[in-house]
């Protein structure tokens, strides 16, 4: 028996019904287009959560940092 003689799925327990074998096979055609077109999309999205450039201080009028009695909690907070 060669590879392509070989069945794609196989039924090791139970007796699915066809209705059920071809709701599965949906369900693995459905999530194996959407992992090729995730790949074929280019960079992935990054959830602004995960940014880590928000981390990063921006510069206050004229790139000073802040200054008073305060500033050590501006000087930590994101913005």
């Amino acid at each position: 028996m060669t590879a392509e003689d070989k069945p794609f799925l196989q039924v090791v327990r139970g007796d699915p019904s066809p209705e059920e074998i071809a709701a599965l096979v949906a369900v693995l055609t459905a999530r194996a287009r959407a992992a090729a077109a995730a790949r074929a999309g280019g960079e992935p999205r990054t959830s602004r959560w995960a940014d880590r450039s928000r981390l990063v201080r921006t510069p206050v009028s004229g790139g000073l940092p802040p200054r008073g009695p305060s500033a050590w909690r501006a000087s930590g907070l994101p913005r």
